[in-house]
């Protein structure tokens, strides 16, 4: 007949996870991964109900309540840190020797490795808890390695936007990005100015410096005007020479015509290439969407434009705001040859 000693030594083996108790319910033998789930609170005499808190049945309070559970499914927790909830079976020894409880850590097994460093080893050969935590693993890598290729496809996607809304030279926005911003705003009804800016005498710094000084007073002009206006926005690059601000909000006449007055300053400042100056000046015109009571993004790029004209035909480095019935004032009035950068509703490099 097998004795107890050898009978603890054979369950140690097959049911690592297990406690056994007396009839009082007090710990008799533990199994080895218990003894490192339990650490220093294993003391001689200690009872199972002073080291696990039975949540389910809800009725069990005492020893003689646990050993009524045989064969039913126990809830427990520890009552130590970290308070790991675990499940557990009784299995009653002969009569009036106790019962061997056999637990479980369940879905809390993952943070249970974790906290109790348990390996392999430490669970039952026939357990499927080690398979489990292989897959477990592997779900978290494959997670882990999806979460970063999102990432970086993510920024891939975000520069290449970027990008596609970019003029290279300048780093302002482009003509794409600029009908992208009026679309927005004429869809969702926010009020804002549209203004457009050409560079008075562009052209002759390209003919006598050529376009390298050319590409360095456009770089030098676009530093200028993101200093002048607003954070939110935005400047665009819509041709070589030609500028279109959108002021989202900015119906203020008045603070439009100092933004545009500081603009046109800066720009006049007189801008070094190598051993030479290039001076140049620009000529702004102005259009608000309110202009119009159904805001068309074409037809206020036409105002602009035509305000725009306006300026140029006053003297140049000047800014205008669009008024009702200004292209036919400018109709009317150009019997005079116009400026030779100047075509009503076409722009060129000044």
């Amino acid at each position: 007949m097998i004795s107890l000693d050898d009978f603890w030594v054979m369950n140690d083996q097959l049911v690592p996870m297990h406690v056994a108790i007396d009839g009082e319910g007090q710990i008799i033998n533990v199994g080895p991964t218990m003894q490192k789930v339990l650490g220093d609170s294993l003391k001689a005499g200690i009872s199972f109900l002073d080291l696990f808190d039975v949540q389910r049945p809800r009725w069990v309070e005492t020893a003689e309540d646990l050993m009524k559970t045989a064969g039913s499914k126990l809830h427990l927790q520890l009552r130590q840190e970290p308070h790991t909830r675990m499940k557990a079976v009784l299995a009653p020894l002969p009569v009036g020797k106790g019962a061997v409880i056999n637990l479980s850590f369940g879905i809390s097994v993952v943070e249970a490795v974790r906290d109790f460093a348990l390996t392999a080893a430490d669970f039952s050969h026939t357990d499927q808890t080690i398979e489990m935590l292989y897959l477990v693993e592997a779900k978290s890598a494959a997670m882990q390695a999806s979460r970063q290729l999102n990432l970086r496809l993510q920024g891939a996607k975000i520069a290449a936007e970027e990008q596609a809304f970019t003029d290279t030279l300048t780093g302002l926005k482009n003509r794409r990005a600029m009908d992208h911003v009026l679309d927005r705003l004429i869809a969702t009804g926010k009020e804002f100015a549209l203004m457009h800016v050409d560079l008075d005498l562009f052209k002759q710094v390209n003919d006598t410096l050529g376009h390298a000084a050319g590409d360095a007073v456009l770089q030098r002009v676009s530093a200028v005007m993101v200093d002048c206006v607003r954070k939110d926005d935005t400047v665009a690059r819509v041709g070589g020479d030609e500028f279109v601000f959108i002021f989202e909000g900015l119906m203020d006449c008045e603070r439009i015509e100092g933004l545009a007055n500081r603009l046109i300053e800066g720009i006049e400042e007189p801008i070094r290439f190598g051993k030479d100056i290039c001076r140049i000046s620009a000529s702004a015109g102005t259009t608000l969407s309110t202009a119009m009571v159904q805001p068309d993004a074409a037809v206020l790029l036409n105002q602009a434009d035509a305000a725009l004209y306006a300026a140029k035909r006053a003297g140049k480095a000047q800014h205008v705001f669009y008024r009702e019935g200004l292209e036919a004032e400018l109709v009317q009035n150009d019997s005079a040859q116009p400026p030779a950068d100047v075509v009503l509703g076409q722009t060129g490099h000044g």
